[in-house]
């Protein structure tokens, strides 16, 4: 029987929202440590602690770690899956006891608990869900996102964050931090002895199987001296948190662990809902710790540490493989929020051993590469051939010593589960020191008296592969039957180095809100270290927290799991209470800088980048006797003593140029095929309907911008078949590119440079999308209905109706898009190659649409004058300039001369030239301005482009009134010129500035 009483709202108000919380909150399950009541829940305990693993082997310890580096986001599953099983069973039953099970004021809540929700005042519960609809529509309109299987048409997944954060006391954050930055130098003096004199595989300390017959140990990387002299800058530990109240390590990942930049999203959307919390319970900040990783980075870079460099600025770039990647937007986002260029491979090339960025102003140096792809996919001439994410000739680079990696290749045997049992003596023998954060213990079954000793503990274990790659799937040992079990006690007997084995460890379980509940959930713990420089490491005050999903048997982001801010709180004072702090001015003293943004790359990202005052504003209460006025003198003096100023202008990638020049060419052709899609639909339904030049050119145009097949019966033939066909392939990205075409291909080329992009200017773009295929998809469905029901013959205007209403809804996104690009990017070159590409596409496009209405005479009739007039969207003009004038002198005047007019083809000529000059004038050698081959709108005259060169007089020209298509040959051969003019440039410019063809045709030098 459900137990009403769960909710909330459902309670009697009591003397605390901490009590109340208490009262109403279940208990963890039996045997899971609670972290709402810093107590292990009564009941069971279904694993053994550390002390108590076999002692006649380092390597037998308990078991909880996923190594699955195929998914480096994803917790432990294994684990997860047998202590969820477990949780799943107490935690139903805990539920339908009901509150009398832990009567109000029984099982009180830990100190910082109460604390937190003290925070929230005696109307917070009631204010939960509020604030849980506003979380989940900030993580939406910022646009964060975790794919799994991303794909160029699927629906981006949004990142899943629980609405209350997992708390870390001070005292427990000692600890951990001390052992998490010893294991980080541990790890970088493994490495560096096995990629130098390999003591430990000599003396046994380290199997040589679990090193040299791993796949990511690089063997050409041996003898290889990083440069900086570091070997990891980055590590990641995925912790619990046991029965017994102990902190232990379940893993480590050291190639690319993820996280850093969803934590940072976490903190924030966080922070901003619970700030009294935030600020009361004295939250560690982050950003110190990454301003810490990018000083490092530059400082132990080549630049700076050889005499070549000739002090040449440290580069750092950020390699990702793309935007179909699953975690694209945590790379988009440390690259913003770190001053870092977001790089793919192919937009870096390697010459004479040095690693070279493909910029606008061609090739610059790389000094550093913080990389986001495994090592096997690094370098195609030495590595995975297949690859295309990587660099080809990267790893010679990095033997010559001329980048910097993080972290250098070859870590990736450092990642396997069989390495943690062997980490006590490492330590031992490495840094003299016993490790301070235990590991679970581990069992690699290449031993001989290990496997034979861990054969008859399977069914409490995890059976997990070794090494990466074999194609095998974690095997819980709890879920098998006898026969199954014999089974894999055969596999391990027969090939034992190819298995590791771990016992399970009952996963922590922290506080969530759902459905007006507090639901405990497991939860692990992921913390980073960072190095900020050459054997220094600090470790990120806080951590991303993984969630196990609800009916699932592991903590995994693929599988429905969510995340949760991690708070790392500070040492509380003797003036403060649960509840309650007595609070003070900021102490200037103690404010550290925030890290280097990237607001040069759009005025807008300035705004995502303030957004890190949140991370890094100091929440310690001044001294004794501070005043307000002592308090910002100390700030003026702060800022008095800044460095110098200097303006870093980040290097615009030739991709980024080029996804630049398409993302303007798009936007510019989906506003196009919008307003041409209304005036057709307009056209057809109107009084003008029966205007055969009118029908003849909303046809042709509408064919040469693609908005309906050639094959499709014309509006002067079939006028309602024509319109169907129209309605239909709006939203058809197969058969036509039309204006759904145009929006997805817009969104693809933003996603390639979503790090140059505000979050409301990429909301705007994802929201445009979305709105228009759901009108279409109602559309269709009304289409249906109404085939399927017969019904009166008013219904085609009814769904072109419903076509003019999705048009218009989209004419809004466009031009908001249009308002973003315009007044909130830096005018930088790859604003400017944006802005060149909508002009080409305007050019083109309204040239070839002006040709074609005085050809077909549509411009001679009065509704073909004003379809016209409308396409240039300049209807508004046109009639406060000329009223109801109907003339062609008017029309062109105000269409190809008026250079006020920033649809007429006189300012789209004159601005393309000018963006062309400034582009030919920001590169460092002499390059040809382009804009010479365009035509010159100063020699264009009215008189000339009305006249009829080629009649004698006017009885030749037929009426002698000069409204013949024939009058107008100067007119249309210029017209042609245009848009001959913009092709030519297009294929100029992708050839200049795209491809880099005429630098060289080596990729590697000798």
């Amino acid at each position: 029987m459900e137990n009403k009483t769960q909710s909330l709202f459902e309670a009697q108000a009591l003397e605390s929202p901490g009590a109340l919380a208490a009262a109403l909150a279940p208990a963890a399950a039996a045997g899971h440590f609670d972290e709402l009541r810093g107590t292990v829940a009564p009941g069971p305990v279904a694993w053994k602690a550390a002390s108590e693993a076999p002692a006649d082997n380092a390597a037998k310890a308990l078991y909880l770690a996923a190594d699955s580096a195929a998914a480096p986001l994803s917790v432990d599953e294994q684990a997860s899956a047998s202590g969820q099983a477990q949780s799943a069973s107490s935690q139903s039953q805990s539920q339908t006891q009901g509150p009398a099970a832990h009567p109000a004021g029984g099982d009180p809540l830990s100190a910082d608990w109460s604390r937190f929700f003290n925070h929230l005042g005696t109307s917070g519960f009631y204010d939960l869900n509020h604030r849980t609809a506003n979380l989940q529509r900030q993580i939406r309109d910022n646009g964060v996102t975790y794919n799994v299987y991303a794909d160029a048409n699927g629906p981006q997944r949004p990142w899943s964050l629980d609405l209350f954060p997992m708390m870390v006391s001070s005292d427990d954050w000692q600890h951990i931090e001390a052992g998490v930055r010893q294991r980080a130098r541990l790890l970088d003096q493994v490495m560096a002895d096995i990629y130098g004199p390999q003591e430990l595989l000599s003396k046994g300390l380290i199997p040589s199987a679990l090193v040299h017959g791993h796949p990511g140990y690089l063997r050409g990387m041996h003898g290889v001296k990083p440069a900086g002299g570091t070997y990891l800058h980055i590590a990641a530990f995925d912790m619990a948190h046991g029965p017994d109240g102990q902190w232990s390590v379940v893993s480590q990942r050291t190639q690319a662990p993820s996280g850093l930049g969803y934590l940072l999203e976490n903190r924030l959307t966080i922070s901003r809902l619970f700030p009294d919390a935030f600020r009361g319970m004295r939250v560690q900040r982050l950003a110190a710790s990454y301003k810490a990783l990018v000083d490092g980075l530059k400082a132990m870079s080549p630049a700076n540490n050889s005499p070549q460099t000739d002090g040449t600025e440290s580069r750092v770039v950020l390699l990702t493989p793309g935007p179909y990647n699953e975690t694209y937007f945590e790379h988009a986002y440390l690259a913003r929020f770190l001053g870092l260029t977001l790089v793919e491979g192919n937009d870096l090339l390697v010459r004479d051993d040095r690693l070279y960025l493909k910029t606008l102003r061609g090739l610059e140096p790389v000094h550093g590469l913080l990389k986001r792809l495994d090592d096997q996919f690094l370098d195609p001439l030495e590595l995975r051939s297949d690859s295309t994410l990587g660099v080809p000739g990267l790893l010679q680079v990095i033997r010559a010593g001329n980048v910097l990696v993080v972290n250098t290749p070859g870590s990736a045997f450092l990642e396997s589960s069989a390495l943690l049992g062997f980490l006590p003596a490492l330590s031992k023998h490495l840094l003299g020191e016993t490790l301070a954060l235990p590991s679970l213990a581990t069992w690699w079954c290449g031993e001989q008296a290990v496997m034979q000793d861990v054969l008859t503990e399977l069914q409490n274990c995890v059976i997990k592969p070794t090494y990466p790659g074999s194609g095998m799937e974690s095997v819980i040992g709890n879920t098998l039957s006898r026969r199954e079990l014999d089974e894999w006690a055969g596999r391990i007997l027969r090939r034992g180095e190819d298995y590791t084995v771990q016992a399970y460890v009952p996963l922590s379980q922290t506080p969530t809100w759902h459905q007006e509940k507090i639901a405990p959930r497991p939860v692990m713990l992921r913390v980073f270290a960072v190095a900020d420089g050459s054997g220094s490491w600090q470790v990120l005050p806080g951590g991303l927290a993984r969630l196990a999903g609800k009916n699932e048997n592991m903590a995994s982001m693929q599988h429905g799991g969510s995340s949760a801010d991690v708070w790392v709180l500070g040492a509380r004072t003797d003036g403060e209470h649960d509840g309650e702090q007595v609070t003070a001015p900021q102490d200037p003293r103690n404010h550290e800088a925030e890290p280097a943004s990237v607001a040069t790359t759009s005025d807008s990202a300035a705004a995502d980048t303030s957004r890190s005052s949140d991370l890094s504003n100091s929440s310690d209460p001044l001294a004794a006797g501070d005043t307000v006025e002592a308090v910002m003198a100390a700030r003026a003096r702060q800022l008095l003593q800044a460095p110098a100023l200097v303006r870093h202008r980040p290097p615009v990638t030739s991709r980024a140029a080029e996804n630049l020049f398409w993302l303007g060419r798009y936007t510019e052709r989906a506003e196009n095929a919008t307003r041409l899609a209304q005036i057709t639909l307009q056209c057809l339904g109107g009084e003008d309907q029966n205007s055969q030049p009118l029908l003849a050119w909303l046809t042709e145009v509408a064919v040469n911008n693609a908005l309906v097949l050639d094959t499709v019966p014309p509006a002067t033939q079939a006028r309602r078949v024509f319109e169907r066909a129209l309605i239909a392939s709006l939203a058809d990205t197969d058969k036509t590119a039309s204006v759904g075409f145009n929006l997805r291909a817009l969104k693809s080329a933003a996603s390639a440079v979503r790090e140059r992009l505000s979050q409301e200017q990429w909301h705007v773009i994802v929201r445009a999308e979305a709105d228009f295929f759901h009108h279409c998809r109602q559309l269709g469905q009304s289409a249906a209905h109404r085939h399927a029901a017969p019904t009166d013959p008013r219904s085609a205007d009814y769904s072109s109706l419903e076509a003019l209403r999705a048009l218009e809804f989209l004419s809004g996104f466009l031009a908001a898009m249009t308002g973003a690009q315009t007044d909130r990017m830096t005018r930088d070159d790859g604003w400017r190659l944006l802005s060149i590409g909508r002009l080409i596409e305007r050019l083109n496009m309204l040239s070839s649409a002006l040709a074609s209405g005085f050809e077909t005479g549509a411009v001679f009739e009065e509704g073909g004058f004003g379809a016209m007039v409308a396409l240039f969207d300049s209807t508004i003009t046109f009639h406060a300039q000329y009223q109801q004038r109907r003339d062609i002198p008017a029309l062109l005047d105000l269409l190809v001369l008026d250079r006020d007019n920033p649809r007429s083809l006189g300012w789209v000529v004159q601005s393309l030239s000018g963006r062309l000059a400034k582009l030919a004038a920001s590169t460092p050698t002499d390059m040809p301005d382009l804009g010479v081959a365009l035509p010159d709108p100063g020699a264009w005259s009215l008189a000339e482009l009305c006249a009829a060169p080629h009649r004698k007089n006017s009885a030749e020209s037929g009426d002698g009134g000069g409204n013949a298509p024939a009058d107008f040959e100067f007119l249309v051969s210029l017209l042609e010129d245009c848009c001959d003019a913009a092709r030519d440039l297009s294929d100029t410019i992708s050839r200049r500035y795209f491809s880099h063809a005429a630098a060289g045709n080596q990729s590697l030098g000798a």
